[in-house]
């Protein structure tokens, strides 16, 4: 039976072939010079002369990047029936208004509120501007554009 274990220190390749690198460091330069045209020791001498140096805290923000304008907020319905409101801009939502769902055979628009079924409620001043909406079916001349209109303008988007 054979144990191989591990050695402390580098294996014989590789300390044979270092040694043979340094052996040969300046025959090694003066290819790299010929081939680069003297980028090789140039990148060497400016990277030695100015090493860089960090000044105080370094931070990366890796998020996307925001925007200063105002959002321009508008309503939109969504395939899965949620009702949102996103900023054109950036497209992100602002809020989660409702949905559609079916009540007696018909779509109609409920609002996000805990009677409604809903975990998360509206802030209570824009649940009271759409309130005389909720329950509102679809049909007999409102489609889900005009919906979103007319919330709009309750809103005042």
């Amino acid at each position: 039976m054979d144990i191989v274990s591990k050695r402390a220190g580098p294996r014989r390749e590789d300390a044979e072939a270092r040694r043979l690198i340094e052996q040969n460091r300046g025959t090694i330069e003066r290819l790299a010079d010929q081939l680069s045209n003297g980028a090789y020791s140039a990148g060497k001498r400016a990277q030695q002369a100015q090493p860089p140096q960090p000044s105080g805290v370094i931070t990366s923000d890796l998020g996307a990047p925001r925007r200063n304008d105002d959002p321009k907020p508008y309503v939109r319905i969504s395939p899965n029936r949620r009702v949102v409101v996103v900023d054109d801009g950036t497209s992100r939502q602002m809020h989660h208004l409702g949905e559609l769902r079916r009540v007696d055979g018909r779509l109609a628009f409920v609002l996000a509120t805990r009677g409604n079924g809903f975990f998360s409620e509206l802030a209570p001043e824009i649940a009271a501007r759409l309130a005389p909406l909720d329950g509102a079916p679809l049909g007999d001349g409102r489609s889900e554009a005009s919906l979103a209109g007319e919330i709009g303008a309750l809103l005042g988007y």
